[in-house]
């Protein structure tokens, strides 16, 4: 079953663990946010022993995606073969996207303010078909924009034989 999802003549690339502490400071403002909200609210309800249970259910909560983010930044890996470029994520739900070069319409790199901090950038593959769209997060920028332009030069000339 391995063999689906990681095909082994191919050498793939892991993303950086950058994405993982990005990923995980989003979590922590909602949390922290999320904590706020039910200390107050079920402490001024239901009094402040219901307040400290909801803040303890919501750190709980907070652990957990720590543990599943973490486990889910080391699923994240792409490969490029000579025709295709290859996708692969997921632990409980894995997911393999193959994308033929010549079925790329265009390449974006996005960095949101987060992410231009940690020094990472997400890469995204446009096809005709949303269902074979793809993204790469977690690239250092060199890499990210180093494969943009192979990933474009290569559409562009495989392009041609459609």
């Amino acid at each position: 079953m391995d063999d689906l999802f990681a095909p082994s003549d191919v050498s793939w690339t892991p993303v950086s663990p950058k994405l993982a502490a990005v990923r995980r400071v989003n979590a922590a403002i909602i949390f922290g946010v999320l904590a706020i909200v039910a200390l107050i609210a079920l402490g001024m309800s239901l009094g402040w022993t219901y307040g400290v249970l909801g803040l303890l259910v919501v750190a709980g909560g907070f652990a957990w995606a720590w543990v599943l983010i973490g486990r889910n930044q080391r699923s994240w890996k792409y490969a490029e073969r000579e025709d295709e470029l290859l996708v692969s994520h997921g632990i409980m739900f894995r997911q393999l996207v193959v994308v033929p070069y010549g079925r790329m319409q265009f390449v974006d790199v996005a960095a949101g303010p987060l992410e231009r901090a940690f020094g990472i950038a997400t890469v995204e593959l446009h096809t005709a078909t949303p269902a074979t769209d793809a993204k790469i997060p977690g690239l250092h920028p060199d890499e990210a924009s180093r494969l943009r332009d192979r990933l474009s030069a290569l559409g562009q000339a495989q392009a041609w034989g459609l």
